[in-house]
């Protein structure tokens, strides 16, 4: 019997359910999984689930957790290891995971995540790409440091789990990036969990789609009044 339950969005969409889930992954936590599907107008199912309202939401041996950073520090006390063993690296590879949970509300609002739909040089304007550039710094700070493809070293940790959902902006919006970012992204979309979670929000049932997802404000960019 599973030890308790993680409450997420849609796949395709929720970008803080990636996070949530990846973490409980990698983890090996041992819960069941129990999607609510988002609506045009908010969701009554996911409001009376969980505590602050929104997913991803743990519950795990009797254990009640929400917000994805929480969530990831939850995770990294039952399986050490998620976070890098050096001490400094440690407190590094924590303040990124935390500015990314704060920050980056340009690129959020000019990019939403959505797993089933391209829209190359859509959402591009001064404020998403000066967080892009902070992003790609970030990333190729923690990288060299580390050594490895993914932040921080050889495996994906949890580091690299709050920033996927970045990854997979990228790969829908497309915006200009250097060789090293498009590397990484290259590397965090082939990861098993990652690709799991790609299929299974591929799966979703098309009654599940939002309009504000699939079709975004000032796309097609002609529909805009400027080239793309």
């Amino acid at each position: 019997m599973p030890e308790g339950r993680l409450f997420l969005g849609n796949r395709r969409y929720s970008s803080w359910s990636l996070r949530g889930w990846l973490c409980v992954r990698l983890a090996g936590l041992d819960v069941e999984e129990v999607v609510l599907p988002l609506g045009p107008n908010g969701t009554p199912a996911i409001r009376a689930a969980s505590p602050n309202r929104l997913v991803p939401y743990l519950e795990h041996r009797g254990v009640r957790v929400w917000e994805s950073l929480a969530i990831a520090e939850y995770c990294a006390e039952q399986a050490p290891g998620l976070w890098p063993a050096d001490a400094a690296a440690r407190a590094w590879a924590r303040s990124v995971a935390a500015e990314m949970h704060a920050g980056f509300r340009a690129l959020r609002i000019a990019m939403p995540m959505n797993l089933g739909r391209e829209f190359p040089g859509g959402g591009q304007n001064p404020d998403s790409l000066a967080d892009l550039a902070r992003i790609e710094a970030i990333w190729a700070e923690a990288r060299a440091a580390g050594g490895g493809p993914f932040l921080f070293g050889g495996e994906f940790g949890l580091a690299d789990a709050m920033f996927a959902p970045v990854v997979a902006r990228l790969l829908t919006w497309k915006p200009p990036v250097s060789d090293a970012t498009q590397d990484y992204v290259s590397v965090v979309r082939a990861h098993p969990l990652v690709a799991q979670w790609y299929a299974d929000a591929l799966a979703e049932p098309e009654s599940w789609l939002l309009d504000k997802y699939e079709n975004p404000p000032g796309w097609p960019p002609e529909a805009a009044g400027r080239a793309p």
